[in-house]
């Protein structure tokens, strides 16, 4: 017998359509393989590769009925292209998740560095981008009535210590309008955060194997986060989180502390 509670756990995601900003990206596609093991059709929208090397990307995901769709997050004719593109392919969107972006290192106390050009670029990527695709895909999500937006900040948006003031600012927005919206478009769509610390990937360039042994070294957990392990987070507040909106999941080792 179904349970009747609304927002009760789930064990599977059968059924559910998920669409995956970043969908190419490391932590991305992480995510894509967590939720398609579950049973949920994922959407990569993706921007530097060609069709054919997005497409490449879908064949090791479990089940079947993924796409990879191109989509530029700082163009909103492209996103409202994309969305139209998936309601004509699969009718509805459940989870959207929001993990593309990108930074450039530079100091805190060198704002000379911090151009206006840089700061107007971090903010047009890492904030506007994820506004622009929540509002184009927001229809779907209303219309699925049981929405899930999954934003992949960072502990940088409430430590003020990240790659650069400029990405600090934008995580900061994207938690605080993550937790307006969450109030704002209830019960239909929740609205999470996931916030990681260091993470094992190539997203901050220069950042290699020296800088995670070293930040590892002051982490409660001794080591930095996984993909996985952000994947995994995402992957909770779709299944056993359910009764949860207008909050971060930290996910970062205990670094922030």
């Amino acid at each position: 017998m179904n349970d009747p509670t609304p927002f009760a756990p789930l064990e599977r995601l059968d059924g559910k359509v998920a669409v995956i900003a970043g969908g190419t990206g490391a932590i991305g596609l992480a995510t894509a393989r967590r939720l398609a093991a579950l049973g949920a059709r994922c959407v990569l929208l993706y921007l530097r590769e060609t069709p054919a090397e997005a497409e490449t990307q879908l064949a090791p995901l479990p089940g079947s009925g993924h796409a990879a769709i191109r989509a530029e997050i700082t163009d909103s004719a492209s996103l409202r292209e994309a969305a139209s593109q998936v309601q004509q392919r699969f009718g509805a969107v459940h989870i959207l998740v929001n993990s593309a972006g990108y930074t450039k290192p530079v100091p805190a106390a060198d704002l000379e560095a911090l151009t206006d050009e840089l700061i107007d670029d971090m903010l047009k990527v890492n904030f506007r981008g994820v506004i622009a695709t929540i509002r184009a895909f927001l229809p779907l999500l209303k219309a699925s009535g049981d929405g899930l937006i999954v934003n992949l900040s960072s502990i940088a948006g409430f430590t003020g210590i990240g790659s650069n003031l400029g990405y600090v600012a934008a995580k900061a927005s994207v938690d605080v309008v993550g937790d307006a919206l969450a109030r704002a478009l209830a019960p239909a769509v929740r609205v999470l955060s996931v916030s990681p610390g260091v993470v094992d990937t190539a997203f901050v360039p220069g950042r290699g194997a020296d800088f995670n042994d070293k930040a590892a070294a002051g982490i409660p957990l001794k080591r930095v986060g996984s993909v996985d392990d952000i994947a995994a987070a995402v992957q909770a507040c779709a299944t056993t989180l359910r009764y949860a909106t207008g909050t971060r999941i930290v996910v970062d080792g205990g670094r922030h502390l």
